[in-house]
């Protein structure tokens, strides 16, 4: 600091002066300079050390065929922690934005982690829309947009919205501020879409008849968009399988689909889910494993007999399954069923 070499004041100016003129000139050496070798002309000048960053290794699309090779997946919205997630042998792993911690470099990092390559997944709400999230503004409590719709009365905090309308559609994706625009750029690999059965709500509640090809066509749309600037993104939806029947387009799109309580968690967790209602989901499920895509499973429940009849009942008709606790708050390896 400057301030360090100036408190002497001058009464040390004044010493140091005195100091000067007593020495012979030969002892100061502030007075004694040597004259510099000449440089030969054809000696180049040394060049400084420059730091350079990095490369990032080049990223390998995802085919289909390496997606179909995917034995085990992670399933955690809450706190999920990139530095405990990547030592796992997980295959897959779906997680809240959050886990980017903002950063571009934090997920294609966990893509390439100790615990072996990952395919990373980030959880969107499509049907629905959230306080917590960033695009979330205030005021829309007392003057809601024309969009937005009643609250949820079983998720505090998430609102029904009307997902056809141009305004919230351009609010998930089609600008550099949006959500999905948000999620490509801290490089995830694809989108794992929840409450795409919002359309149920509008068909039963409004009778809206076009619901359901509403929503596969603004996931259609937003899938078209997110390829034109990165071909092998991923789209899973979560639930409303039956839109893969009812629309080929749609299930030629998608990668593959989650499903929730398949087995055990519907309708109170650790209790199995109705064998009828099991049995028609199952039924619709192996047309998605007929056209290759891949069929995750998630099953909430804490009893061992039953998290093992998941496990194998989903492997003998192709899907992968996972069991977890319905708050999705931790990163749960089932005895067992470690990821390999």
């Amino acid at each position: 600091m400057i301030t360090k070499y100036m408190t002497g004041g001058r009464t040390t100016a004044m010493a140091a002066l005195l100091l000067l003129l007593l020495l012979p000139a030969g002892c100061v050496g502030v007075e004694q300079t040597a004259t510099p070798a000449p440089i030969p002309a054809t000696t180049a000048p040394t060049a400084e050390p420059t730091m350079e960053p990095t490369p990032r290794p080049t990223k390998v699309p995802i085919t289909q065929e390496r997606l179909l090779e995917v034995n085990d997946f992670l399933y955690q919205l809450q706190r999920p922690r990139p530095n405990r997630i990547g030592p796992t042998a997980f295959d897959l792993a779906v997680v809240s934005i959050a886990a980017a911690g903002n950063s571009p470099d934090v997920i294609p990092a966990l893509k390439q982690s100790e615990g072996g390559e990952k395919i990373i997944l980030a959880y969107m709400s499509i049907g629905q829309a959230e306080t917590y999230r960033e695009y979330w503004q205030s005021e829309w409590a007392d003057n809601p947009p024309a969009w937005l719709d009643e609250p949820d009365e079983t998720w505090a905090n998430d609102f029904w919205v009307r997902y056809w309308m141009p305004e919230w559609q351009s609010i998930i994706y089609g600008s550099p501020e949006s959500y999905l625009d948000r999620i490509m750029a801290l490089g995830f690999d694809g989108v794992y879409l929840d409450r795409v059965d919002a359309y149920w709500y509008y068909q039963d509640r409004d009778g809206r008849d076009t619901a359901a090809r509403e929503m596969a066509d603004f996931i259609l749309d937003f899938t078209a968009y997110a390829r034109e600037r990165q071909p092998d993104f991923l789209v899973f939806p979560q639930n409303s399988e039956e839109l893969g029947t009812m629309f080929p387009d749609f299930l030629a799109a998608m990668n593959g689909i989650g499903v929730e309580d398949l087995y055990y968690g519907y309708p109170r967790a650790h209790e199995p889910s109705p064998a009828d209602w099991t049995a028609e989901r199952e039924a619709i499920l192996d047309q998605w494993v007929a056209a290759n895509k891949l069929v995750l499973v998630i099953d909430y429940t804490d009893v061992p007999e039953q998290i093992d009849d998941a496990y194998a009942r989903s492997a003998a008709r192709g899907y992968v399954e996972y069991v977890t606790d319905r708050s999705l708050g931790r990163l749960r390896i089932n005895p067992g069923h470690e990821p390999d």
